[in-house]
C-alpha cells in the first residue's frame, strides 16, 4: 500500500510517500499560509502532484481539527480564512482516494509513539514549542481528544491571568511566554539581530544578559509543566520543536520541574522528541495504516 502523508503548517508543507511503510520520497515546500486558505490549498495540490500513484492520503494540519469529518474547525490564526475548510472532502473529490486528517501535534505524538522516542510507552504527554505551544495527551497509545475532539490546547492555559492578550482572546496564555516566538521577542529587546532559537543559544555563550533571558524563559516553560504534571500525573512528557535540540535545555527544565512539584509527582521524566520535523508525516502514516487495516 502506498500512502502519501503531508504535514501542513503556516510556513511549510512537509510530505513523504511510503510504500508498505518504506519511505520513498521526502520533500519540504513553502506553504505561505499567511496568504490565506485558497493559496495554501493550491500549494497542497501542487505538492501532491509531484508524487507518483498512491492509495491514500494522510494530512497533518495546524489548527483544531474534527478528524472524523476531516474539517478544520478552529484556532488557525496563521492561515487566514482556513477555519471550516473541508480538507477531507476537497482532496477526496480531486484524487478519489481515502483522505484522513489530524491535528499536527496529535499526529506528531502518534509519530513518536509508533516510530520515535515513545515506542516503549503507553501513556505520555507531548508538547511542541515553536510559533506557539501545542499539546497532545496520549493514553494507551491513542490521542485523548475530549468531548469535541480538540483536547490538548495546552498553549492556551492562562499562566499569567493579567498578562498579554493572546490571539485566542484570553489574557496571559502559556504560549505567549513559553514558545520559541516568546523567547525571540524577549531577546530582541537586547539584540534585534537574533531571530531564531539557534542564534540565541549561540549568542548566549558570550552574553550573560541573554543567558538571563533564557533562564526566565525556562521558568515560563516549567510553570506550564507544573500545572500539567499536577493535573495528569504523567510518568513521561515528551518535548518537541526545534528549540529542544539544544542539548542542555531539557536537563535544565527537568531539574527545575522536579524542584517545583510535589514530591509524589517526581516520577515524571522529560524526553526529547526523536523524529523532529518528520514526526507529523510518520504520525499520519501510523494513523492511515491503522484506519485501512
Amino acid at each position: 500500500m502506498r500512502i502519501l502523508t503531508l504535514d501542513v503548517g503556516g510556513t511549510s508543507i512537509k510530505s513523504a510517500l511510503f510504500d508498505n511503510g518504506n519511505k520513498l520520497q521526502l520533500m519540504e515546500t513553502p506553504s505561505d499560509g499567511k496568504l490565506g486558505r485558497d493559496h495554501i490549498l493550491n500549494n497542497i495540490r501542487s505538492c501532491i502532484s509531484k508524487y507518483d500513484a498512491f492509495d491514500a492520503i494522510g494530512i497533518s494540519s495546524t489548527g483544531q481539527i474534527d478528524s472524523d469529518k476531516g474539517i478544520v474547525i478552529g484556532s488557525c490564526e496563521n492561515i487566514p480564512n482556513y477555519c471550516d475548510t473541508d480538507l477531507k472532502g476537497i482532496f477526496e473529490n480531486i484524487y478519489h482516494v481515502p483522505v484522513f486528517v489530524e491535528n499536527d501535534v496529535n499526529a506528531a505524538a502518534i509519530g513518536e509513539a509508533y516510530y520515535g522516542s515513545c515506542m516503549d510507552e503507553k501513556d505520555f504527554l507531548c508538547l511542541t514549542y515553536g510559533t506557539g505551544v501545542g499539546g497532545a495527551i496520549v493514553i494507551n497509545r491513542e490521542v485523548y481528544k475530549g468531548s469535541l475532539g480538540i483536547a490538548g490546547e495546552v498553549g492556551h492555559i492562562p499562566t499569567h491571568p493579567d498578562g498579554e492578550l493572546c490571539n485566542c482572546g484570553i489574557k496571559g496564555c502559556y504560549e505567549r511566554y513559553a514558545s520559541t516566538t516568546a523567547l525571540v521577542k524577549m531577546v530582541q529587546k537586547i539584540d534585534p539581530s537574533l531571530t531564531n532559537g539557534r542564534a540565541i543559544f549561540q549568542a548566549a555563550e558570550k552574553n550573560a544578559e541573554i543567558n538571563g533571558v533564557i533562564d526566565n524563559w525556562i521558568h515560563e516553560i516549567v510553570l506550564g509543566l507544573v500545572i500539567l504534571t499536577h493535573t495528569f500525573n504523567p510518568s513521561l512528557i515528551v518535548l518537541g520543536g526545534g528549540i529542544m535540540n539544544q542539548t542542555q535545555l531539557i536537563p535544565k527544565i527537568q531539574s527545575l520541574l522536579h524542584a517545583n512539584i510535589m514530591p509524589r509527582f517526581r516520577n515524571v521524566t522529560l524526553r526529547p522528541a526523536k523524529l523532529g520535523n518528520e514526526a507529523g508525516i510518520y504520525g499520519m502514516l501510523a494513523i492511515v495504516t491503522k484506519k485501512l487495516i
